[in-house]
């Protein structure tokens, strides 16, 4: 299955796409990933949700990514006396260690870790920024406040800290079973909520032992203060719009989503955009002309993948979104400024090895040679990766004998995996990438390729061979 994009769509399943029938019909719609969101999921049901998806790649042909996003600490308040209460603008209210049932006065905040790192200044945010208190004083076991936005508050309402490094890891007891339950179903991409420091994402890849590839999510501002390091340790990055908006200036969240996105396509590490992209159409069958430039926006800027959250999770159309998604990207895509700006971002020189400076060349060849497709011969995926960081305007089809691997890259942007045999040598390489090539449409008789691989073959990590192979009847009788 030919996608005639090079953006990639990530899609949340949830109860509006719950059935075969229902992900068969996203995934033909235009999903390349589809998220399990294990803050809504069961972790008994995870295999099973795994399996439907698998089936539908063997039917597909097609590699698919999984992506388990674990559900982080998660902060909230206890509960009130009557379920809830008014706080009014100017007021004191207190958190603190008392277990018993809040009032308009004060509530319990069950998170005593929470209570001693708080300070006079730092900002409470509750309810997603419905009600905003500000630390005034700090004691044993209670935190007074300002109520800066007042309104109702009501039992186990969710605490968000901008001000606060929160003196916990980002993996619960919780995330620990479910990270070890999507290792074991089968998982391709492990996501971590509420990064602060890279030591957390170092936790979780050592838990993943390579058994898949680990995504930061950027959804706190206390991660932007260690972003390179964090960046640096992460195998993918997603902007997490949604809780950074409520927890920074919404104004400065779009500078943000440039920052992530360009670092990581200059460290050629996968980078999703987020949260909120079609909101309206969790109701609605069509989105509104902001929510598309949006979407546009992020193709524009090179993001690798673009998600859905509730639209295709819980809304009423959620075949609808996935392929309006389609449609934006193909667009955009299509657009000469699209090059133009790709190309303009491109600032960084390849790095001092042999693998970028055939990834780079590689680059230089399909805009002299007007070539549409780089065969990349790959054990690891690095190589289909160094090659997609360049975003050349060729498809780069990697073809690996991993199938973890085809399935990891298919995050990637511009990348089409393919699962085959390894080559016995450098004449099996060049003729079998061009067979593929005519095999997957992406030449004709008569065009020629570029083949990109490491000699030995079967060493990861060894990129040190670049070739032009000509498309000739042999290999189209041979597809």
């Amino acid at each position: 299955m030919k996608r005639s994009r090079r953006t990639k769509i990530v899609a949340t399943l949830g109860p509006a796409s719950d059935t075969p029938e229902m992900i068969t019909k996203l995934f033909h719609a235009g999903a390349d990933v589809f998220r399990l969101n294990m803050s809504h999921l069961p972790r008994e049901k995870l295999p099973e949700k795994i399996e439907v998806i698998r089936a539908i790649e063997r039917e597909a042909k097609r590699p698919i990514a999984i992506l388990v996003d674990l559900q982080g600490p998660k902060l909230r308040l206890g509960a009130f006396a009557e379920g809830s209460a008014m706080i009014a603008n100017g007021a004191s209210f207190v958190l603190d260690s008392d277990q018993t049932p809040g009032n308009a006065d004060r509530v319990y905040l069950p998170h005593p870790e929470i209570l001693t790192a708080l300070e006079p200044g730092h900002s409470v945010i509750i309810d997603d920024g419905k009600l905003r208190l500000t630390v005034t004083e700090v004691g044993e076991g209670r935190v007074v406040t300002r109520v800066e936005v007042g309104g109702r508050i009501s039992n186990r309402k969710g605490v968000s800290l901008p001000h606060t490094v929160i003196p916990v890891p980002a993996m619960t007891d919780k995330d620990r079973l479910d990270l070890e339950a999507g290792l074991n179903a089968g998982a391709d991409w492990i996501a971590v909520s509420f990064v602060q420091r890279p030591e957390d994402m170092a936790e979780v890849k050592a838990l993943a032992a390579g058994r898949a590839l680990v995504m930061a999510k950027i959804e706190k501002p206390q991660a932007l203060t260690r972003l390179d390091e964090i960046m640096e340790v992460s195998d993918g990055l997603m902007v997490a719009r949604g809780d950074l908006g409520v927890e920074m200036p919404l104004e400065q969240v779009p500078g943000v989503q440039k920052r992530i996105t360009r670092g990581a396509r200059r460290l050629g590490k996968p980078v999703v955009v987020a949260t909120q992209m079609l909101e309206s159409m969790i109701t609605a069958p069509v989105p509104t002309r902001a929510e598309v430039s949006d979407v546009a926006t992020a193709v524009y800027e090179g993001a690798d993948a673009v998600m859905l959250s509730a639209e295709s999770a819980s809304g009423a159309f959620p075949v609808e979104a996935i392929a309006t998604m389609n449609r934006i990207a193909e667009q955009v895509e299509k657009d000469a400024l699209y090059w133009d700006i790709l190309t303009a971002q491109q600032r960084s020189a390849p790095e001092a090895t042999a693998s970028d400076a055939i990834a780079a060349a590689a680059h230089q060849m399909v805009g002299s040679l007007g070539l549409n497709a780089i065969m990349a011969w790959t054990h690891s995926g690095s190589t289909a990766l160094r090659l997609a960081r360049s975003r050349p305007n060729a498809t780069v089809i990697a073809l690996t004998p991993k199938r973890e691997t085809a399935r990891r890259l298919a995050m990637a942007w511009g990348t089409h995996p393919i699962v085959t045999n390894d080559a016995s040598d450098v004449d099996d390489m060049a003729f079998r990438a061009a067979k593929f090539a005519v095999r997957e449409r992406f030449a004709e008789v008569g065009d020629r390729v570029i083949v990109v691989a490491g000699v030995p073959f079967g060493t990861p990590g060894a990129t040190n061979l670049v070739r032009i192979a000509f498309v000739t009847r042999e290999h189209a009788a041979r597809a």
